[in-house]
């Protein structure tokens, strides 16, 4: 095959690609355990967080702790966008940024992911609040 053809073949590869939607990473973090890529209705992207333990906290002080741990808040993730907690499981969206609780005891609850283990509590009007749920370990799973 002659030279010019080879780089005219590429260079039409090159341009479908640049203009092809699913070229372009839509999710940016994919590759790092962040879950399902599918797109939701309004261009978000739907994934789940990472299974394991969250624990959520309020910021302390520096005369005592460094954080005040709320236990009643705490929960667990687990697979197909489940949750559990002290007050009952349930179901989870994660949409873009925004981890929504949409059945069970937590229901209406809603956290900014603000890092791949850690989330921001929203208050009723969408602004952060200062509750922090941090993952602090993977599911464990007894082989009884």
């Amino acid at each position: 095959m002659k030279m010019r053809y080879v780089i005219g073949l590429t260079a039409f590869a090159a341009a479908i690609a640049a203009v092809t939607p699913h070229a372009r990473s839509q999710n940016p973090g994919a590759g790092t355990g962040s879950g399902v890529g599918q797109t939701s209705g309004d261009g978000s992207m739907l994934s789940t967080m990472p299974q394991g333990n969250y624990q959520c906290a309020l910021p302390g002080d520096a005369t005592a702790a460094a954080y005040d741990v709320i236990e009643d808040a705490s929960f667990r993730l687990g697979a197909a966008s489940s949750y559990s907690s002290e007050q009952g499981g349930g179901v989870y969206l994660l949409k873009g940024r925004v981890l929504t609780f949409t059945r069970g005891a937590k229901k209406g609850e809603r956290y900014r992911r603000i890092g791949t283990n850690q989330l921001q509590k929203l208050d009723a009007n969408g602004r952060l609040t200062k509750v922090l749920c941090t993952r602090t370990g993977a599911q464990r799973f007894s082989r009884d």
